[in-house]
């Protein structure tokens, strides 16, 4: 003990050497009391400097008072919270006891103390005394300034002050251990002192590292981060009843996770909703996120080529370096227990130093398990928030980015990619977070765990060594292998999506032309190549698991084996140390590989996000705009040359234009198909890459698209957009665009909700909705194109005098259209051709020029020569009126359309259109596992799988107990080391085989059940009917195919495995506890209802969050895409800042159900956790107070070496199936859309109609009555009629009354709900669907391409031959355009066919047509977007190439259909007129008003 003589010595001389001077230093009574006075009078100094600054301020400024805050300004209102007091309470506590303390020092009267010593540590204590006094007094005058935050020299001076306590506790625990006698002077009561206060000045650092005083005021909250925040954020009020109570909450309660309580209280209670989730945190919300994230962006000077890498690095440093501490803290305290084994096998064999030695080692246990558990979930907890807000900053970051992107850029990418960058990568970004600190700390582990092993098996340690290494080799060449693998899934997701986009965009398209089974092909396709590299990934990831689970058993018998060799002693401490410590390694060995996998899929998602945020941005130089329009130009392009290309420098789309459009002037852009007319309207918007030139736009800009854009919601937001209700302004722009007849037809009126991408709407409606738009927002400059086109010629005549030269008179309008009959009355005309200029002027100028224009008006003047002779017959016939006959039909027209609602109408009830999404609650029904677990194999599969994890669980625990009958101390005498180690490596083997069964059994089973059920819900999707896709959003249906689908594909089968295998762990380790340590079976029963009441306490609110989650995580989706597809119009009208809000709102809403879902985790597994760690300290202590002849040495090893891992499996087996209920929330979310009602057979084969049917084209309609749902009034209501084989009928009549929905019942897209449709004798709704639309043919309003080429969009099934194909091409008038291209027929349409002009597109659907040659042909609208040489050019085509056919033709253009056999004039869904058109217009008839009215429109206008 000699050596030991500095803990208790008096003197202050420092020793020589280094480490004595260190230990003298920080350990020595003298140095210890002279370090903590001195700190405590520097603290003391600098509060009388600050003091007496104060005073002399207050003197010298006449301003100031002396009662002003010497910390903070002074604020109202203060609420004192219990942390306030805590803290209060404490420096008061130290204050008396160092009080105590001098006095004490004082007052003894032992003889051998030195008078100096006795009068240094009385000193010593009045000095702390002093100093906590004087902190009371500060801490009360904080109370009295309402001071938020503490002093930054008393939070620095606790924290230091903590750490020297712990010295002062360090020293006295070395003297009460190892030195028996005093010395000079007695330090008991000194050691008293200093333990007392160790907890106390332990929490004070606490609070100097929390810094909140705990004074809460009107305007503040208690987190000093907090204080910065606004409580309204983008205009959006946080309710600070609503905010999450982490904000707010305390130390304690954060440690803990109290501040859940209530939430999950609430959800145990009744399902939670929606709006009873908190919102997040005010600096966790996605605005503020999103701007830290803006403000850390790399400078262009840096010209970094990872930003988001780096930004995220500088955003979330701290956070990153917080969990390395935590992990840290967790690791040092794992190794305690397997290094107790040792000592508890010594006591309960006799070796012991005190018979109090057992209780000291079941405390250290207690202890060391109370810190790993809670550093353990602290660790999980601020992983996965740290994973949450990146995801909070990288989705607003995205979506803004979308918003920026040029045109050229979001065709590279496609939306189906944007789409997964935020749907998947960032949320494998976020995954990554609680995995990413296992690819370090796994060599630090390892070190750690053979260093241990070398103490106990010696130079045998190599062979773990090599093993490991061996492993890691492994693991190292299987990851790159799976990075390989995740980066083809990835890949082909992103085409399976893109193909699963485009299908439900075009649905219409697909079911009018019968290509469901051709779509399915191609998105199976998609599917097939994903599924074969999943496939690949899961076998690699088994070989992963296999290799993990026999790594410890195959380490611990070749090591076992070299000791043996080596002639190490195996006793049983020695060998349950080593097996505890292998097992341990089992931790870092198993989730290395995962780790780096995870490492893997983000650095390829970090790869795909910098190539995103690296992709090119329009130009804000590329447009010159200025406010007020000072001069007289409006708009001006100078040697303007562009191009939709970024990097083309050479091709341009538009050459050499020069155009200047005067303020206040109509200019309107005429030419005929793909001459570059909307590329004009985009140049000005500043959407094409411009080459060169110069663009200047002078004012605000509205754009309305020939593509009509329409959001899902109602009518009113779709024409407000955001701006706020002028009800006399919105009134006149309704009745002005023509829409107000439109509304008194809808039940809800403007309140209609609207379906995805405007589905519910016919075209003309979408395109008026859409102007309205553009008029409300009342801005400077109007671009129109075509905004004609869909809308029949009164409605044309109406919208150009009321709006375009009524209340936009004045405005600078600038209209492309092929309405030559409007030409007349606009200021400007410029002619277009191959991308260029070619002339411009005024009407009567173009027309003496000849040249373009002249052919364009003379195409115009040949179609109307048949309305003109049509207008002269009315005035034949006696009875008319002298004057106008045009008023009397126009108001009989309109009180037509805006007649009484028919009496079939069924009562009126809820016509939401897109109802809300269907949500289960409660639990997880048991028939979805079952539908999950059997829909592969049947209960063979379930049987076989729970065989293999029964038998590997029953071969480990055969390998621990033969290790356990080998090393007993009855065994010693006859142990022989050959057959010991031969029969542990035949267990190993066996083990090994189990587990490898096990591992693949489960991926051929979930593999299996992951195609089944995409294959259904592929299948149950495309039999939907069309109502189906009407009422829901494509959001609901990509967030099941995507996210859903992946967690089917990866994920439960995964957790599947985990949860059977731990629940066998669980009841393995159980078995072994008991059955050596008997009176633990009293706790099993109080134990296993804890653990269920937990579970359910906490899956009750869990299950509803992730619900939630998923519900809305959809919206986000949709929104996104809805706003990549009318991005051209949100910039155009410069809304990007409102977008982005509404996105940064719905993020918030989504994540505020992740933040409260994986902090209930926490929340129960450290609870679990805990549970299990007292289970194991009690079956501890009962094997200590068992005698020795009931409890053996060997089985205590046993025991503690299963019973050590029992916190951790028995928390992973309970959350692990938590969270698989969580994940089965997707197999259910995926099960809704496989019971979708189906629409009718697509083939009937008793019904099959013959093969040249229908031969003749005879149509009769019978008493037809349509509604589109159930509970929506009669969109068709009786029409009767007959229609002749090979007659021409042409279909007018106003917008929405119905003319679209005649053609969608005969292709039964909407199914009758009364009445017959016969064609050639037989009833088309007793065909199967693929049998009757594959018969028609039909031109829809809105041509569609598909991604691909010219040839799989003309020829989607591969039919014809290029003959054929050429043929046709040149029939619609494109050869030239296609031939001009270098790829020909093999030349690129994209996404959306955004790279052919809407009039091209148009004529790509007729050359479909004309190759399927069909005898029923339907026209809807076929030639609205053409002009008017080329729509002349098509009829003539038409009436040669399908003479002999029927043709059912829906026309706005009166030419269209004046040569037509007869003319159907449909009113608000009625057949009001149905003859030749020349008998019509003998009488004043609705048709005659009609062509009136388009004949004298132009004269007029």
């Amino acid at each position: 003990m000699s050596s030991l003589t500095w803990i208790t010595s008096l003197s202050c001389s420092s020793p020589e050497t280094s480490f004595q001077f260190l230990r003298f230093l920080f350990l020595s009574p003298c140095p210890q009391r002279a370090l903590l006075s001195a700190i405590d009078v520097i603290l003391l100094f600098l509060f009388l400097l600050l003091a007496l600054k104060k005073l002399f301020s207050s003197s010298h400024s006449p301003s100031s008072e002396l009662d002003k805050p010497l910390i903070t300004q002074k604020r109202a209102f203060p609420r004192i919270t219990s942390w306030f007091k805590l803290t209060l309470a404490a420096t008061v506590l130290l204050a008396v006891l160092y009080t105590l303390a001098s006095v004490l020092v004082f007052v003894r009267t032992k003889t051998n103390v030195v008078y100096s010593w006795k009068l240094v540590d009385g000193v010593f204590w009045l000095v702390q005394a002093i100093t906590y006094v004087v902190l009371t007094v500060l801490i009360i005058h904080e109370k009295r300034v309402q001071a938020i935050v503490h002093p930054l020299p008393l939070r620095i001076f606790w924290v230091v002050y903590s750490i020297v306590t712990s010295l002062f506790v360090a020293s006295g625990v070395i003297r009460f251990v190892l030195v028996e006698e005093a010395g000079d002077f007695s330090f008991k009561m000194d050691d008293i002192i200093s333990f007392i206060s160790l907890p106390l000045s332990l929490f004070l650092s606490c609070v100097a590292i929390r810094g909140s005083t705990g004074i809460i005021t009107t305007s503040t909250t208690t987190s000093t981060q907090e204080i910065t925040q606004p409580l309204l954020i983008d205009g959006e009020i946080i309710k600070s009843s609503n905010v999450s109570a982490f904000a707010s909450a305390s130390f304690i309660s954060k440690a803990f996770w109290l501040w859940i309580n209530p939430l999950l209280s609430k959800g145990y209670k009744s399902p939670l909703k929606i709006d009873e989730v908190p919102t997040l945190s005010p600096q966790h919300r996605a605005e503020v996120m999103s701007l830290l994230f803006e403000s850390k962006w790399p400078k262009p000077e840096e010209e970094s080529k990872h930003p988001v890498t780096i930004t995220l690095l500088r955003c979330f440093w701290k956070h990153a370096a917080l969990t390395a501490i935590l992990a840290v803290v967790r690791l040092c305290v794992m190794f305690v227990g397997p290094v107790l084994i040792q000592s508890f096998v010594d006591f309960t064999s006799g070796k012991r130093s005190s018979v109090y030695e057992g209780y000291y080692l079941v405390l250290i246990l207690l202890v060391a398990k109370f810190v790993e558990v809670l550093s353990s979930h602290h660790f999980n907890f601020t992983c996965q928030k740290l994973g949450m807000l990146i995801r909070c900053t990288l989705i607003p970051t995205l979506y803004k980015k979308g918003l920026r992107i040029s045109c050229s850029s979001r065709q590279d990418h496609g939306i189906g990619t944007i789409v997964n960058y935020m749907s998947v990568d960032a949320q494998q970004l976020s995954d990554m977070m609680t995995q990413i600190n296992a690819v370090w700390m796994m060599p630090i582990q390892v070190t750690i765990s053979l260093v241990l092993l070398s103490k106990y098996l010696g130079a045998s340690v190599v062979t773990a060594l090599f093993g490991v290494l061996g492993f890691l080799a492994f693991a190292v060449y299987t990851n790159k292998k799976n990075f390989l693998f995740q980066f083809n899934v990835m890949k082909n997701r992103d085409t399976r999506m893109k193909a699963v986009n485009e299908m439900l965009s075009y649905m219409r398209v697909i079911k009018f032309q019968a290509w469901e089974e051709h779509f399915k092909k191609r998105i199976m396709s998609a599917r097939q190549k994903e599924f074969e590299w999943i496939s690949k990934f899961v076998y690699v990831f088994s070989g992963n698991v296999i290799v993990m689970w026999s790594t410890p058993v195959l380490i611990s018998t070749l090591t076992f084996g070299t000791a043996l060799l080596l002639g190490v002693n195996l006793d049983a401490a020695t060998v349950f140390t080593a097996t505890s410590i292998f097992k341990m390694l089992q931790e870092p060995v198993r989730t290395f590989p995962q780790s780096m996998s995870s490492l893997a899929q983000a650095v390829i998602s970090l790869g795909r996000l910098n190539r995103f945020m690296m992709s090119r941005e329009l130009g804000d130089d590329s447009v010159e705009r200025e406010g007020g329009c000072g001069g007289g130009i409006a708009v001006e392009i100078k040697d303007g040359n562009f191009s939709w290309v970024d990097d083309s420098e050479k091709d341009y789309d538009l050459n050499n234009i020069n155009l200047e459009i005067k303020k206040g002037e109509l200019t309107a852009i005429v030419g005929t198909v793909g001459s570059g007319k909307s590329s004009i309207l985009t140049s000005i918007l500043g959407e094409m890459h411009k080459v060169s030139g110069k663009v200047r736009v002078c004012g605000s800009t509205a754009y309305v698209a020939q593509t009509s854009w329409i959001q899902n919601g109602t009518i009113e937001e779709n024409i407000l957009f955001g701006l706020p209700m002028d009800r006399q302004k919105y009134n006149k722009v309704v009745k002005v665009c023509s829409l107000e007849k439109d509304l008194e037809m809808m039940d809800d009126g403007d309140q209609t909700e609207i379906g995805e991408r405007g589905i519910n709407l016919s075209g003309g409606q979408k395109q008026r909705i859409q102007l309205a738009r553009a008029v409300y927002q009342d801005t400077d400059i109007y671009l129109l194109d075509d905004v004609f086109s869909a809308v029949d010629a009164q409605t044309g005549s109406e919208i150009f005098k009321e709006c375009v030269r009524g209340v936009l008179k004045g405005k600078t309008i600038v209209l492309v259209t092929h309405q030559v009959d409007f030409l007349h009355n606009v200021d400007l005309i410029v002619v277009m051709r191959d991308g260029m200029i070619v002339q411009s002027g005024k009407y009567n100028d173009l027309l003496d020029s000849g040249l373009d224009f002249g052919d364009l008006v003379a195409a115009h003047e040949t179609s109307m020569e048949l309305v003109e002779e049509g207008t002269i017959m009315p005035s034949e016939t006696p009875p008319t009126p002298s004057k106008s006959p045009r008023t009397p039909k126009a108001a009989s027209f309109k009180r037509e359309t805006s007649g009484k609602k028919n009496s079939l109408e069924p009562p009126k009830q809820s016509s939401k259109l897109i109802k809300e999404e269907e949500r289960e609650t409660g639990k997880v029904s048991l028939n979805i596992y079952k539908l999950y677990c059997t829909e592969a194999y049947g209960w063979c599969g379930v049987i076989v799988v729970l065989f293999f994890s029964f038998a590997l669980q029953g071969s480990q625990m055969a390998g621990d107990y033969w290790l356990a009958y080998e090393t007993s101390e009855e065994r010693a005498q006859s142990f022989n080391p050959s057959t010991f180690i031969s029969v542990y490596a035949i267990i190993a083997v066996i083990a090994l085989v189990f587990v490898t069964l096990r591992a693949f059994s489960v991926s051929i089973l979930g593999l299996k059940t992951a195609q089944i059920f995409f294959t259904q819900i592929i299948n149950c999707i495309l039999r939907a009917p069309m109502s189906f896709f009407d009422t829901t959003p494509s959001g609901r249906i990509l967030s099941r195919a995507s996210v859903d689908q992946t967690s089917v594909d990866f994920m439960i089968p995964i957790f599947i495995s985990a949860v059977i295998a731990m629940y066998i762990s669980v009841l393995g380790i159980l078995v072994v506890t008991c059955q050596n340590s008997w009176p633990t079976v009293f706790f099993l029963i109080p134990l296993v209802w804890l653990n269920i009441w937990y579970r359910n306490y906490y899956l009750s609110s869990s299950r509803e969050l992730t619900r939630l989650d998923q519900i809305t995580k959809a919206p986000i989706i949709h929104h996104f895409s809805e706003t990549i597809s009318g991005v051209m119009t949100i910039r155009a009208f410069r809304k990007q800042m409102q977008f982005s809000e509404e996105n940064v709102k719905r993020v918030n809403s989504n994540l505020r159900m992740d933040f409260h879902n994986f902090s209930s985790n926490e929340w129960l597994g450290f609870r679990l956790e805990l549970l299990g760690s007292l289970l194991l300290c009690v079956s501890t202590m009962f094997m200590i107070l068992l005698p020795s002849t009931i409890i053996k040495p060997e089985n205590v090893g046993l025991t503690l070496s299963y019973g050590l891992s029992l916190n951790t499996v028995l928390f992973l087996s309970i959350y692990m199936s938590c969270t698989l209920e969580n994940k089965m929330v997707s197999v259910e979310r995926i099960k809704q859309f496989t019971v979708i009602p189906s629409e009718a057979e697509w083939n009937i084969k008793d019904r099959l109609p013959p093969p040249n049917w229908p031969h003749h084209g005879n149509v009769n309609i019978n008493d037809l009555q349509v509604r589109y749902r159930p509970n929506t009034p009669l969109v068709l209501k009786g029409i009767t009629l007959s229609i002749n084989g090979g007659e021409k009928i042409g279909v007018v009549g106003r917008t929405g009354s119905g003319k679209s929905t005649l053609i969608q019942v005969f292709f039964r897209l909407v199914e009758p709900s009364g009445g017959r449709i016969v064609i050639d004798d037989i009833d088309i709704t007793a065909l199967g669907l693929h049998d009757l639309r594959s018969r028609f043919g039909i031109i829809p309003q809105e041509p569609v391409l598909f991604e691909g080429t010219v040839r799989s969009n003309i020829d989607p099934l591969g039919q014809y031959t290029d003959e054929e194909i050429w043929k046709s091409l040149e029939r619609c008038q494109l050869k030239d355009a296609v031939a001009s291209k270098p790829e020909k027929l093999d030349s690129l349409v994209v996404d959306n066919g955004e790279n052919w002009s809407v009039g091209q597109r148009q004529l790509l659907c007729l050359g479909r047509v004309m190759l399927k040659r069909s005898r029923l042909l339907f026209m809807d609208e076929a030639t609205a977007s053409v002009d008017s040489q080329t729509d002349a050019m098509i009829q003539k085509i038409i009436r040669e190439d399908f003479a002999a056919c029927t043709i059912i033709s829906i026309a706005h253009r009166i030419p269209t259909v004046m040569d037509c056999d007869r003319v159907l004039v449909v009113d608000a869904g009625r057949a009001k007129e149905f003859d030749k058109p020349s008998n019509l217009l003998t009488w004043s008839s609705l048709f005659a008003a009609l062509v009136q009215e388009y004949a004298i429109r132009s004269s007029e206008l």
